[in-house]
């Protein structure tokens, strides 16, 4: 397994850090950093975005302070949090876990600039005016998520080639929710499919997800992205090994954790990019003249242990492709 670099994030209850008197008293430029995850889950990429900041020059605590605002999977939370941010007079937004936060902090201000990391197309979401040339407060990076949700269905597919069903867990209450269905229902039909859809935004749906799924007969589960889902992290991988269901994800985390298997973005080095963009902002930049970034890199992380525990093989072909099989 590859080396990797974490933080420990400590929040409060309310879901943020007390605010740092010492940056008032020093006049150091301030980031509001937006989220509608939660700390622990999000370590790793906290970590990435620091990495990316102090590469631009900036080291929090000594010439800047990060004042961070987590929504812990409640997404009402952000539209308060992003006004708490804008009467603070950050100099920079940072969002991330889905656009949602991204577009809190859009409504909050038209001037503070935002940079964000985002799972799907920022011009349909109405972020942006275009990739290229964004032209307002806000930048950053899309992945672009409803298209790996399709590639990931393909992968599964090529795993658990006889899967009579395959489950697919969305959170109703992202954004982004109904045109992942559509699409993953589009991919289905193509490959000739049989899908169940099933919602979850709480502890207790994710229990009653599982129930239906077993009654279904599923035989296979994709996770859909969503902050909720990674703040779930350990209890969705427990449940999957539970009930004995060949399950893939979004994150390399969730594979780290005793997942079967994971494709998408080498998601820190995403945020290490945000964090440069970050830095260039501080100095001077304006996000409307920095072009979204689309990551190049995707990693295709599967478990062997777990396969194994689940008495599958993995083809081949899909062990070559591989980016990292963990023993």
């Amino acid at each position: 397994m590859r080396r990797r670099e974490f933080i420990t994030i400590f929040a409060s209850a309310a879901g943020m850090w007390p605010l740092d008197t010492r940056a008032e008293q020093s006049a150091i430029p301030v980031i509001g950093f937006l989220s509608s995850a939660s700390p622990n889950a999000y370590s790793g990429r906290v970590a990435g975005f620091c990495k990316g900041l102090n590469e631009s020059g900036y080291i929090d605590g000594q010439n800047v302070t990060i004042e961070f605002r987590w929504a812990q999977g409640q997404y009402d939370r952000l539209p308060g949090f992003a006004a708490d941010l804008v009467s603070q007079k950050v100099g920079v937004i940072v969002s991330s876990g889905g656009d949602v936060a991204a577009l809190s902090a859009k409504a909050a201000t038209s001037s503070i600039p935002i940079v964000t990391v985002s799972g799907s197309d920022p011009v349909k979401a109405g972020l942006v005016a275009s990739f290229n040339w964004p032209g307002g407060n806000v930048t950053g990076a899309s992945f672009v998520a409803t298209e790996l949700e399709t590639k990931r269905l393909e992968i599964l597919h090529d795993v658990v080639p006889k899967a009579g069903v395959i489950g697919i867990l969305i959170n109703p209450t992202n954004p982004a929710a109904e045109s992942r269905s559509k699409d993953l229902q589009t991919a289905a039909r193509k490959l000739e499919l049989n899908i169940h859809i099933l919602s979850a935004s709480s502890g207790s749906d994710l229990e009653t997800a599982f129930a239906v799924l077993i009654q279904q007969r599923a035989e296979a589960l994709l996770v859909s992205t969503d902050s909720f889902f990674t703040s779930q992290r350990d209890r969705l991988v427990a449940l999957a090994a539970r009930h004995a269901l060949p399950t893939i994800y979004a994150w390399r985390e969730f594979v780290e954790a005793g997942g079967l298997v994971s494709y998408g973005p080498i998601i820190d080095e995403v945020y290490r990019q945000v964090g440069i963009y970050t830095g260039r902002i501080l100095k001077g930049e304006k996000p409307a003249d920095l072009p979204f970034l689309r990551p190049t890199k995707f990693e295709l992380v599967i478990y062997l242990k777990t396969a194994t525990a689940l008495g599958l093989t993995i083809p081949p072909l899909t062990l070559a492709l591989a980016d990292e099989v963990i023993e």
